[in-house]
């Protein structure tokens, strides 16, 4: 299996990363995950721009442009013959010695960039049938627009829904929606579809920006508004989105069904608009 580390396409066996890594001792660092349907990226540009943001808002510098730097990622899913899968991309602030709170000159420390590739098939039949999730507090930090690697949180999170036998947790701060531990979470009542609006506290999604887009090219009633634990109760349909999730229909919430326990009909047809904004650019699903 070939690996980007830092600027070169390499057998993953070659990569060694330090013990002394800031991402290893600190969590100081960035990732994104970008998809591929018949070996061609869907929203590329986005999750650069949004690695290259998350980067910035850190002080990291990358080691290469953004056009570099999407030369590379179509190069290794050429080499490792991805037809459908994942990209994952992860950049830390490198190689501190001595161990150290504060920020390393980046002239003398140089971040350490890899990405690896994972054939993750569209699981269809649970976009049908949809999944279970659990109300969590969210006890996260306070940006989390930045995707950093630091995910204890959300976690910690999900393991709580898991051991419950929940597949997602939905994270809320004193009684407010803000998103899901690995996805973002959206509510429909009376035809009305509402979404956390971005800021410090969700993570901005590529998934959740293209979905706004077809919603509202397809005419559909579309609100950015923070909602209450007490309005996902009484909602008619929940789904979460996510780069690999796609529109996931959330069925059931705690326990008790979301409207009728099966996914809705506003739903079912936001699952069609994405793929049909996916084939635009990529080819059929097959």
């Amino acid at each position: 299996m070939k690996v980007i580390w830092n600027n070169e396409i390499v057998e993953r066996s070659e990569v060694k990363i330090d013990m002394e890594d800031r991402g290893y001792q600190f969590a100081d660092g960035i990732y994104d995950v970008v998809r591929a349907y018949n070996g061609e990226f869907f929203t590329l540009n986005e999750h650069v721009d949004r690695l290259f943001s998350s980067a910035e808002k850190i002080d990291l510098i990358l080691p290469f442009t953004k056009e570099k730097l999407k030369q590379l990622l179509t190069k290794l899913i050429e080499v490792n013959n991805i037809d459908i899968g994942n990209i994952y991309m992860q950049l830390t602030r490198g190689i501190g010695i001595p161990r150290n709170h504060s920020y390393p000159d980046p002239e003398l420390v140089p971040s350490v960039f890899t990405a690896t590739t994972t054939i993750v098939p569209r699981d269809q039949e649970k976009m049908d049938r949809g999944m279970s999730a659990f109300t969590v507090p969210d006890m996260r930090w306070l940006r989390c627009d930045i995707k950093s690697i630091s995910l204890l949180g959300n976690i910690m999170a999900k393991h709580e829904a898991h051991k419950k036998g929940g597949d997602e947790a939905i994270l809320h701060r004193d009684g407010v929606v803000t998103e899901c531990s690995s996805s973002n979470v959206w509510m429909i009542k009376d035809n009305t579809i509402y979404t956390h609006p971005d800021g410090n506290l969700v993570l901005p999604g590529i998934t959740k920006i293209m979905l706004l887009k077809v919603a509202r090219e397809a005419g559909l009633s579309v609100k950015e508004e923070a909602f209450t634990i007490e309005d996902l109760k009484k909602a008619d349909e929940v789904f979460a989105s996510s780069t690999t999730m796609e529109a996931m229909p959330i069925t059931f919430i705690d326990g008790n069904p979301v409207g009728q326990g099966k996914r809705g009909s506003v739903v079912e047809r936001l699952q069609q608009l994405y793929v049909d904004a996916v084939e635009e650019q990529c080819g059929k699903i097959r």
